[in-house]
């Protein structure tokens, strides 16, 4: 899954049925490496670039002192429903920024999904939730064929600044989908067109218009339930 925010994604997934959502938290479900076969975006001091995995070492820049002032991380919650005792998951989670978010949140009767395809990655949230003494954490490894969630299970998918580097991104959502519940809800969060700010240029294809996300979720069988407007961001809100 900013001055200073990374998120790696899966290009194309699949949801296998693993069943319901596992409480032994803080393991990590043994998945094939990943980290050769995907490209990613993010965020640093210096700008974006674009087109690689983000380096675990360079992990400490992840963490903008001001981050939390205009990624809004308690109103997209909020929109998505992301409450006590709920299972999310976070595509892309990078160091964890949103992982810890989520895992308070939802408490010690839900369960957070942490999805990335690097192991150094994974390796770092586990460090950091072990710190944070959380236990509803449980971190995945994600690869071109699955992104290892359980079907049918999730109360809310979070994906955030990973939208762009999607190939098909019908078959990203039809999959994402497939690992909701009834009620669940994706929640896609992308840079603005235009709108400046930590995000990466215009110039580099990494900013999707609201309408084109809207366009592929229908594609995808998903209802569009409501969109917000972040200060440098917007999120779209999906449902079944």
């Amino acid at each position: 899954m900013t001055s200073v925010l990374a998120c790696v994604l899966i290009a194309s997934l699949g949801v296998g049925d693993l069943g319901p959502p596992s409480r032994s938290f803080g393991e990590v479900s043994p998945q094939p490496s990943a980290e050769a076969e995907f490209g990613a975006w993010e965020f640093q001091a210096a700008g974006a670039r674009h087109g690689r995995l983000f380096p675990p070492q360079d992990l400490g820049l992840l963490e903008a002192p001001d981050r939390e002032a205009w990624q809004k991380p308690d109103e997209i919650m909020d929109a998505l429903g992301i409450a006590d005792g709920s299972a999310v998951a976070d595509i892309g989670a990078g160091a964890g920024w949103f992982t810890i978010r989520l895992a308070r949140r939802v408490g010690p009767n839900g369960i957070v999904y942490a999805q990335d395809v690097q192991r150094q990655m994974l390796e770092a949230i586990r460090r950091r939730v072990a710190r944070e003494g959380l236990r509803n954490v449980e971190t995945r490894l994600g690869s071109d064929s699955t992104p290892n969630l359980p079907g049918g299970a999730l109360d809310a998918v979070l994906v955030v600044d990973v939208y762009p580097e999607v190939e098909r991104r019908v078959a990203f959502l039809q999959n994402l989908a497939a690992a909701l519940t009834p009620t669940g809800r994706v929640g896609i969060v992308n840079y603005k067109p235009g709108s400046g700010g930590p995000g990466p240029a215009a110039a580099e294809g990494a900013r999707v218009e609201v309408s084109a996300v809207e366009d592929d979720a229908r594609a995808a069988g998903l209802r569009v339930l409501s969109r917000q407007t972040l200060p440098y961001q917007y999120l779209l809100v999906l449902g079944r």
